[in-house]
């Protein structure tokens, strides 16, 4: 019987977990940055959450945008072998890309501002949030 291959319900070896989410990670980062994504923010999840390791939120500057960020990103995701969902990209006010290890959260900038998720991820821990320049 061969082993099953590492999915986001069978963890791989945490060497390989790591190395796999890092990538991830990286992917999501620089496919926001080409897409000129703006305000993008990095959430270290690690000892705050169990459901991924990573969380990136990030703005575009109008409805249009965000749905073409998060479309893209889940192409790139898809095409790089993983899976990405998508969620309220009818209105693309927020919408919520779970591609396993990272969860992206796109916005309008009003929409952002008025969730200001950032402030509850980092409540106890603000040194760990992470601004990337976009």
């Amino acid at each position: 019987m061969s082993k099953p291959k590492s999915n986001a319900l069978t963890p791989a070896s945490s060497k390989e977990g790591k190395a796999e989410s890092d990538a991830l990670f990286a992917l999501v980062m620089q496919s926001l940055d080409d897409d000129q994504a703006q305000e993008i923010v990095s959430i270290p999840l690690d000892g705050k959450s169990n459901i991924a390791d990573h969380m990136v939120i990030a703005e575009g500057r109008s409805t249009r945008q965000v749905a073409s960020i998060a479309q893209k990103l889940a192409e790139r995701v898809k095409q790089a072998g993983g899976t990405a969902r998508i969620e309220g990209l009818a209105n693309a006010d927020w919408v919520l890309i779970d591609a396993g290890d990272v969860i992206v959260h796109l916005f309008r900038p009003e929409v952002r501002s008025f969730y200001n998720l950032e402030r509850m991820w980092a409540v106890g821990d603000e040194g760990q949030t992470e601004i990337a320049e976009a």
